[in-house]
């Protein structure tokens, strides 16, 4: 008898369901690390926030000739590794740094190695220019490649990054490149804070970008205008002129960064010389060096909307007009997906809650 009623006992146990545990996400994503680069602490600190783990330890110092020098201050062994560094601030040591970090984990046997760089770095020099700019144009670098060439031999196994300045800039490379659209977060943003967007129309500041506007203007089912300009030389505009009618309407330019912002000022009053009631912009890269933050408080814009690819604390305090998006949770959810093998492609038309 007691035989028996160990078997019924057993056959009881194996016929409840077993009770749910929910895991920690250390637990659900295990061998894991995310470090960060100097350049932009914030973001890496947001994404494994929305991770829920901890950044990894790593210190980087610069000895007294200004040789930079890294320490990973955990192991790597077999880990699945993400580095955020954007390039902003100071572009070159930051790219180095980047670089030395990639090579101290993958000699360190990471099993992966992942360059999440949210402003990818010498993207605007990626051809040489049919029309000379000057007479040394047809002797210019292809700088962007060289940064390919550059993160690949540090080691680097996989790149993820936001809005390329062109997206042919993925095909440098020999390993897999992820380019995200903040178009999602800025469409999330437009309808939200733009009261009157179905009167809106949205502009490109040069013929490089008509496909970004169109795409935007589609979803939102507005119209899109351009503006044709010519350069003497780079970072000066020497004539603009407005193709599509923007009277009574509400103009948003869009591009895909501003660095002088002297492209986006000159397009700004020539949209409100064309009768357009506000005008905004939404870059995705604020670059704003030299004169660009006093630039943008003399000119006529509502806003300035940029995303936090690049640091915007100081420019936001700077210039009250200047908005920030945050796409943290786009970087996290491409980092989560990427780490358990799922598709990204989500990410290209939806804001991850």
């Amino acid at each position: 008898m007691p035989v028996l009623s160990e078997a019924i006992r057993a056959k009881s146990l194996l016929r409840a369901k077993p009770e749910k545990r929910s895991l920690p996400l250390e637990a659900r994503m295990p061998n894991i690390k995310v470090f960060s680069g100097t350049s932009h602490p914030d973001l890496a600190q947001r994404v494994v926030d929305r991770l829920g783990i901890d950044l990894g330890k790593v210190v980087t110092k610069k000895f007294s000739n200004l040789e930079t020098c890294v320490e990973i201050g955990e192991s790597v062994r077999g880990e699945d590794v993400y580095i955020v560094q954007s390039g902003s601030g100071e572009i070159n040591d930051n790219l180095m740094e980047l670089l030395i970090m990639i090579n101290a984990c993958k000699i360190a046997s990471a099993s992966r190695v992942t360059a999440v760089i949210p402003c990818f770095p010498y993207a605007r020099q990626d051809k040489k220019d049919k029309e000379p700019v000057t007479e040394y144009t047809s002797r210019a670098p292809i700088s962007a490649k060289l940064v390919a060439n550059m993160l690949s031999v540090a080691g680097a196994d996989h790149i993820i990054t936001m809005d390329l300045h062109a997206s042919q800039i993925q095909g440098f490379f020999d390993i897999p490149v992820d380019n995200l659209y903040a178009e999602p977060a800025v469409l999330k943003w437009i309808k939200e804070n733009i009261t009157e967007w179905r009167n809106s129309i949205i502009v490109s500041p040069d013929a490089g970008g008509a496909k970004r506007v169109t795409s935007i203007a589609d979803r939102l089912n507005v119209e899109f205008a351009l503006i044709h300009k010519e350069r003497k030389k780079a970072n000066e505009v020497a004539s603009m002129v407005l193709v599509g009618d923007v009277k009574d309407r509400v103009a948003i330019l869009v591009d895909d960064m501003a660095d002088t912002c002297g492209t986006i000022c000159h397009a700004a009053e020539k949209l409100m010389e064309a009768g357009a009631t506000k005008v905004y912009a939404i870059l995705t890269h604020g670059i704003f060096s030299g004169p660009a933050v006093s630039r943008i408080n003399n000119a006529c814009f509502e806003a300035v909307v940029v995303t936090n690819t690049i640091p915007q604390e100081q420019h936001m305090k700077d210039c009250p007009k200047i908005r920030c998006i945050d796409v943290s949770m786009m970087f996290a959810e491409a980092v989560r997906r990427t780490h358990n093998g799922e598709s990204v492609s989500y990410l290209f038309s939806n804001v991850p809650y």
